[in-house]
């Protein structure tokens, strides 16, 4: 089994930046895609960005892109994602999110297609 916990999230201004971390244990996630997904009060989850476990396919919805930049260090078991610009409509909990599935330039975007999660990190925005 994998476990992934997150870490990173906080308070921040807006244009801040915030990185946050998904170290996984249990089992190696190099053969795994990893997505971002982040899940607002009132809102369903939504997509925010995901890498493939050869990190040659990367995907971000369109509301972030340019501001975050997802990346892998397979080494350190564990997925980032770097959060530059914030907006307040960024204010989220933000979880991860693992499956070992796809090939090796693929990630999906759909929460449904992942099998491990983490329990998420609070990431808060003021204006």
């Amino acid at each position: 089994q994998v476990q992934l916990v997150e870490s990173g999230g906080g308070l921040v201004q807006a244009g801040g930046s915030l990185r946050l971390s998904c170290a996984a244990s249990g089992r190696t996630i190099s053969s795994y895609a990893v997505g971002w997904f982040r899940q607002a009060p009132g809102k369903e989850r939504e997509f925010v960005a995901a890498i493939s476990w050869s990190g040659g396919s990367i995907y971000y919805a369109d509301s972030v892109k340019g501001r975050f930049t997802i990346s892998r260090h397979n080494a350190k078991n564990t997925v980032y994602l770097q959060m530059n610009n914030l907006k307040p409509e960024d204010t989220a909990v933000y979880y991860c999110a693992a499956d070992p599935r796809y090939s090796s330039d693929y990630a999906p975007f759909s929460a449904a297609q992942y099998d491990y999660w983490g329990q998420g990190t609070q990431v808060t925005v003021s204006s």
